[in-house]
């Protein structure tokens, strides 16, 4: 063989396994909605944690959640970060074999906001509601919270597909609904238009639900558990910046619009407080995502079936976490 085939051969094989290096490491992650759900990520990317880890996180947005779980269902994701009582929706009506990996938020997050014409939740009947699309979180947590109030979500109301909470707040304003979830970092700017009320703050209920975080197949921990460890340990590092470093927050706010200071203190302090710095899934929160649901499959399917917490479990043993809060690691 010549010098220059072995070359050539070389260079060929050298490419591949480079290409196959990149694959390995590589996550196509999906998210949808804005704000509360995309500014860990936003502070992960600025602080460049995926590369400090050595993970390749191609992020790609979808206006819903419901669109985010026909990407998961079609492959054109691996992981989603977002919205996962949708990605549980997809798991129990029996298209995919999904796990929960880590929970970022196992609370509601989000404000039920009405045109100031509504000061009670029974005055909604008969009114029209927007959420993202049909089968989204918003939509899901929208019709859980009417039924608490007495309310029958697909015969005392009406329910417009309208888009994440940007066009929500746009249709409120414009009087073409009457009432919407919108997320926190945004509700300084719809209550400033003078439209409308908070009707609640769903974080003050008392209930543990799972509302964003890491969801992959089952055969993807198999097959590519070291890239989702450490796809977890930026996760992980993410969120103590985010509780330790506000001015990097605040940065993140500022580049969303949000730039009163005031603003941006408060809302720190709010989404700080309920990002958990050890993420994982808990039954109590998954269940509480289940119970949203309307899939008969969804009463009868036990949350530890949909939650995989083997990798975050042997990364707060390492003391991975502890290190960042200063504590002595645990025995």
């Amino acid at each position: 063989m010549s010098i220059a085939v072995l070359v050539v051969s070389f260079a060929v094989w050298t490419f591949s396994a480079g290409l196959a290096f990149a694959q390995a490491n590589s996550i196509i992650m999906g998210f949808s909605g804005a704000g509360i759900s995309t500014d860990l990520r936003r502070v992960i990317e600025k602080e460049n944690l995926w590369d400090k880890y050595g993970v390749n996180v191609k992020a790609i947005y979808f206006n819903s959640g419901n669109v985010l779980t026909q990407a998961m269902a079609g492959g054109n994701i691996n992981l989603s970060d977002s919205d996962v009582p949708a990605m549980l929706n997809l798991s129990v009506s029996g298209v995919m074999d999904l796990k929960t990996i880590s929970v970022t938020f196992n609370k509601l997050e989000h404000i039920f906001v009405a045109r100031k014409n509504i000061s009670k939740p029974e005055e909604l009947r008969g009114k029209k509601i927007a959420v993202s699309r049909i089968g989204s979180a918003s939509d899901i947590v929208t019709r859980m919270v009417i039924r608490q109030w007495k309310i029958d979500p697909e015969k005392e109301v009406t329910i417009l597909q309208s888009g994440n909470t940007p066009t929500r707040m746009t249709a409120l304003v414009a009087g073409h609904v009457d009432a919407a979830l919108i997320s926190p970092d945004n509700i300084a700017k719809i209550l400033a238009t003078g439209c409308c009320r908070v009707l609640v703050d769903l974080s003050e209920l008392p209930l543990d639900y799972a509302r964003f975080g890491g969801t992959v197949s089952t055969s993807m921990i198999k097959t590519q558990r070291d890239i989702l460890r450490r796809y977890l340990q930026a996760t992980i590092e993410g969120i103590y910046l985010f509780k330790t470093r506000p001015k990097l927050v605040y940065s993140v706010f500022e580049e969303e619009g949000i730039k009163e200071p005031a603003v941006q203190k408060e809302l720190h302090e709010r989404l700080a407080k309920s990002l958990r710095e050890y993420p994982i899934p808990e039954p109590n929160g998954i269940q509480g995502a289940l119970d949203s649901l309307t899939h008969p499959n969804a009463r009868t399917t036990k949350p530890a079936s949909l939650m995989d917490i083997s990798i975050l479990e042997e990364i707060k043993k390492s003391g991975f976490i502890d290190k960042f809060y200063g504590r002595p690691p645990k025995n």
